[in-house]
């Protein structure tokens, strides 16, 4: 769905559009992922609890790869739900839209896909320490870095947007609405 303004900026050429399409800052997108994994403890918690609760689980360490396929799955479900939609809690916040190539909200299936090749955040780091056996607090260190190299390599995208979204065909895009232009008459005529 456009929005007045969207439609208006659209009509008027490429320069309009390429500013309603502006990815925001890192630091914008890092602070909305960081609020984003806030949030999550709360769907993780209660997940936790309804898949506790039916499969009987005593011990959190029993049906440990249960659980963690069934948060893989509410997690895409969640992310997949408010993709589709346009933005998450986090992404209102920090005032951040996600949509394809061409500045269209995603469909149901793009936004699988974005789930899917988000995974690149914390995928390669886990895989490369699995066959070491290292510490925890290792893995941490070896997570932390991979996070910081891959947010800095959206630096070399030439729209600065993050690898996973370039391969799954979206942006992430500014949601503020630009300043409106003052109509009042210039006190110089």
């Amino acid at each position: 769905m456009q929005t007045p303004s969207s439609t208006t900026a659209l009509s008027q050429g490429p320069l309009a559009t390429s500013a309603l399409l502006r990815a925001p800052r890192l630091a914008r997108r890092m602070a909305c992922w960081l609020y984003e994994g806030m949030l999550m403890f709360g769907v993780v918690f209660m997940s936790g609890y309804l898949y506790s609760s039916l499969s009987q689980t005593r011990n959190a360490m029993d049906n440990r790869h249960g659980l963690q396929l069934f948060l893989f799955i509410i997690f895409g479900i969640y992310f997949t739900w408010f993709w589709h939609k346009g933005q998450t809690l986090a992404m209102k916040t920090w005032q951040i839209r996600i949509v394809d190539r061409n500045g269209q909200p995603l469909t149901q299936g793009r936004a699988l896909l974005r789930y899917a090749c988000s995974w690149l955040w914390f995928l390669p780091p886990l895989v490369v320490s699995m066959p070491f056996g290292l510490p925890v607090g290792e893995i941490v260190v070896l997570l932390s870095g991979w996070i910081v190299v891959w947010a800095l390599a959206s630096r070399l995208h030439p729209l600065q947007q993050f690898w996973h979204d370039a391969l799954a065909g979206t942006r992430l895009v500014s949601a503020e609405r630009p300043a409106p232009k003052s109509t009042a008459p210039d006190p110089s005529d």
